[in-house]
């Protein structure tokens, strides 16, 4: 128990003594936030709602890349208990409604089992799904499409 209790106590000072030592060491990093240069407290207006582009499809930029939803989806019910994508997507309406159906991996539950119905871990849609958009990136980043990197 006793050292148990300098171990402790060990960590502690140590923790306090890094704590105290990194503003003497002049060692500070720049906050960078994606509100840029605004205070928290300055009321700026909000950024244009991007553009949705209905229609079309993008191209995928990796093998397994969950497709982009080519249409509006903000009015669309989407909780525990109702889905409103299966409606047009799933197997059993997809032909009928003339829209891509659910991919055969949403209909395996977590133990690889088949279903009749989208598996849960797969309900909900906009966890991997995105509508397409003319949204310009949030930061800058050098990624290469897989197909282009060979």
């Amino acid at each position: 128990m006793k050292t148990r209790l300098k171990l402790i106590a060990a960590a502690v000072g140590l923790a306090l003594a890094s704590a105290l030592l990194v503003p003497a060491t002049g060692l500070t990093t720049e906050l960078r936030t994606l509100r840029g240069p605004t205070a928290v407290e300055d009321n700026t207006s909000a950024p244009a709602v991007p553009q949705y582009l209905e229609g079309g499809t993008h191209d995928r930029s990796f093998r397994q890349q969950p497709p982009l939803i080519p249409h509006r989806i903000e009015k669309y019910q989407v909780d525990l208990k109702v889905n409103q994508c299966v409606s047009c997507h799933d197997w059993t309406s997809a032909k009928k409604m003339k829209a891509p159906q659910i991919s055969e991996t949403h209909y395996l539950d977590r133990n690889g089992q088949r279903l009749d119905y989208i598996a849960g871990t797969r309900w909900f849609c906009t966890q991997c799904h995105v509508p397409q958009t003319d949204a310009k990136p949030l930061v800058e980043n050098n990624f290469v499409p897989a197909n282009a990197a060979r």
